[in-house]
């Protein structure tokens, strides 16, 4: 009977069942995900609509929060964490290099898993809570704050030579806002080549000011035009 019963409650020395640490992690995973996901959908993807990096925040934030929780009975804690910090700090894709903005987030995604997960019992509800809090407030603050919002800019090879001239600036922005089709904050001329009368301009705009449909509509036009 004894052996059945340990038979039920373990196997091969490791627990089947601990209703208690089963609900913590359930609990902690919830609470998470809650704010972790929020931060991506709800203040990083309306502004970027980037679903490649909506994706690997998402399950970044899962995987880590699951790895340090599992792995919390290691007395390794502080050292795993930093270490995570480093190896993420550091990643690139084979493609291109990750953008300061979305390591930002991948940092906040990584550091908010990380505190949930590794907070001992000396560390309340209530101060975890507070934590998160601080963290979506800031950043939705930062991205929602117009004077903080990153200026955008292309460069265009531009032919109409008599334009570029202190004189007619005004007519060379109304010019490349129509030819664009942006609106544009201000220019600066990088190069000017009179043999072949072609004139290099920095064209610098606010995404959110654009009308256009999204973020892959500015990333196109703007590409464009630098070719």
């Amino acid at each position: 009977m004894n052996l059945l019963i340990s038979v039920m409650t373990e196997l091969f020395g490791i627990e089947i069942f601990n209703a208690n640490d089963f609900a913590e992690l359930a609990m902690r995973f919830a609470f998470n995900f809650l704010f972790t996901f929020t931060i991506v959908r709800y203040i990083y993807y309306p502004r970027t609509r980037r679903r490649d990096f909506l994706f690997t925040f998402i399950l970044i934030g899962i995987v880590v929060f699951l790895m340090c929780f599992l792995l919390e009975s290691v007395k390794l804690q502080l050292g795993f964490a930093l270490g995570l910090f480093a190896v993420f700090g550091i990643i690139r894709y084979r493609t291109t290099t990750i953008p300061i903005k979305e390591m930002t987030y991948l940092f906040v995604v990584i550091g908010l898993s990380v505190v949930n997960a590794l907070a001992n019992k000396k560390v309340s509800y209530a101060e975890l809570l507070f934590t998160n809090l601080i963290v979506v407030a800031a950043t939705l603050f930062i991205e929602k704050f117009k004077n903080l919002e990153n200026e955008s800019f292309t460069v265009v090879l531009y032919e109409k030579i008599e334009l570029v001239n202190p004189d007619r600036k005004q007519e060379l922005m109304q010019d490349l806002e129509s030819r664009l089709g942006i609106k544009i904050t201000r220019i600066e001329i990088s190069s000017v080549d009179f043999q072949k009368d072609i004139a290099k301009i920095l064209v610098f705009f606010f995404k959110s000011e654009q009308t256009w449909a999204n973020q892959e509509d500015i990333e196109y036009r703007t590409i464009s035009n630098e070719q």
